[in-house]
């Protein structure tokens, strides 16, 4: 018997789903052997820090910029054409950063690399973020709003596995090449394989079911116009918020790993097991914070998580061992960072139209980008030129990040309001709710919930 019109599509709809997961799989990998290893490759080739710290800034703003170029591609094209073409040029620019690990173990153009592999690693962002509006529009109508936190929550839990396990591989595989001295050939290894996951991936969203969209014909708005309104609307008042936490977190997040390799003299092992243990905890609270998402809407979330995202960088000033950087700062920022991060993206979803996603998201990412583009580059200008005598440059950033991530949220988040009807918010039951049963944390559930109440009325 023939499925209803409603019912294929609902079937399609539901297939479409299974293929993202499948194809976030494969992206996954691609990002855990690829993108995840582009700083440590930087340092192996003497890239110096000012150049490093202008990876995060000067990518932080190309992608953005190239996502608003592209917003507008869906007027013309549709999403699935556009989503299939961008990630077969991504794939393919793999190939000269490739090449530049070999000019660098024959010793052809060593001084020049680093320049080269900016240059190449940024023509690379902007590719992929071509595809984020079309995506971002397509995922947005095949998921429904009322599960839509739980569906979110599913697949980051998932992918996030995925990119677990192959990150850790990798850093063993790294140093098993670095320990025979052939540690470019690794990175060769690695690249090449990231290349060939993303082929893959494309390959599994080949048979996804699009949705057809609808676009009015004033659906469009300039981004001026966007940020004249954006202090006197909800969206655009989260979109400040989050430009200047961005702009706070990366003063400090280009140079993570720059401590850990050089200050700290980590191996790749030790510091992709430091690095991955906060993607491990955030992955283990996914489904607790989808959860309470659909449950108090998003923005509570963001309340509950803001504190420690805040206190994070100021973590690390407080002690060296691998041992602490794992159950301090890894632990509280995996679980605040996971919670976060969804909730800023079901958010997003909730607060504009299906017509206009695309490009809200466009500009939303473009101001977030320039909110990265002047971090990092601040935050290139203070390790470079900076020197003091009563504590590492590098710290004295992290305490700089974190001063300035308490004070955007505190004085921003209280401007922004919840879109949808919610359950209302306990805050004792939803600590309780995050907690596993048998721990108990005074502290966290007396004066965090006293905070929450004080700072967020």
């Amino acid at each position: 018997m023939a499925l209803k019109k409603e019912d294929r599509i609902t079937e399609l709809r539901h297939k479409a789903r299974r293929l993202s997961i499948k194809e976030g799989c494969f992206a996954s990998i691609k990002t855990s052997l690829g993108d995840s290893y582009i700083t440590p490759f930087a340092i192996a080739i003497n890239t110096n820090n000012f150049i490093i710290a202008l990876f995060t800034s000067l990518t932080g703003i190309l992608g953005p910029i190239s996502q608003w170029f592209s917003s507008r591609l869906i007027e013309k094209y549709p999403r699935k054409k556009i989503f299939l073409t961008a990630t077969l040029y991504e794939a393919l620019t793999w190939i000269p950063l490739i090449l530049i690990t070999f000019l660098f173990y024959k010793g052809i153009l060593t001084s020049l690399l680093p320049i080269l592999l900016l240059l190449f690693f940024s023509i690379y962002i902007i590719i992929v973020n071509i595809t984020s509006p079309a995506w971002f529009s397509w995922i947005g109508d095949l998921v429904d709003e009322d599960y839509r936190g739980k569906w979110f929550s599913k697949r980051n839990f998932i992918l996030g596995f995925i990119s677990l396990f192959f990150t850790i591989f990798a850093a063993f595989f790294l140093d098993f090449f670095k320990k025979q001295g052939w540690v470019m050939f690794g990175f060769m290894t690695l690249f090449f394989l990231a290349m060939f996951a993303r082929l893959i991936s494309r390959e599994c969203f080949k048979k996804a079911y699009e949705p057809k969209l609808k676009l009015k014909k004033d659906y469009y708005f300039s981004f001026w116009q966007f940020i004249k309104k954006a202090p006197s609307n909800n969206f655009g008042r989260f979109t400040i918020f989050r430009a200047a936490l961005n702009f706070s977190a990366v003063l400090a997040s280009p140079f993570f790993a720059v401590y850990m390799l050089k200050t700290l003299g980590f191996s790749y092992a030790l510091f992709m097991i430091v690095t991955l243990s906060q993607i491990f905890f955030g992955l283990l609270s996914l489904k607790r914070w989808g959860k309470l998402a659909d449950k108090y809407g998003n923005y509570q979330v963001l309340k509950l998580t803001i504190l420690f995202i805040g206190l994070y960088p100021i973590f690390w000033m407080l002690s060296v061992s691998p041992i602490f950087l794992i159950l301090v700062p890894a632990l509280i920022g995996g679980i605040c960072w996971a919670g976060f991060d969804l909730a800023t993206s079901n958010f997003i979803y909730d607060s504009v139209t299906p017509q206009k996603r695309g490009i809200c998201l466009s500009y939303y990412n473009l101001l977030n980008g320039i909110g990265i583009f002047l971090g990092a580059g601040i935050g290139g200008i203070l390790i470079t030129f900076v020197s003091l005598k009563f504590m590492s440059t590098i710290l004295f950033i992290f305490l700089i990040s974190g001063i300035a991530r308490l004070a955007s949220g505190f004085i921003l988040l209280p401007y922004i309001k919840e879109i949808r009807k919610t359950e209302k918010f306990n805050s004792k039951r939803a600590i309780e709710n995050l907690i596993p049963k048998g721990i108990r944390l005074p502290v966290f559930e007396g004066t965090y919930e006293l905070m929450i109440k004080k700072e967020f009325k």
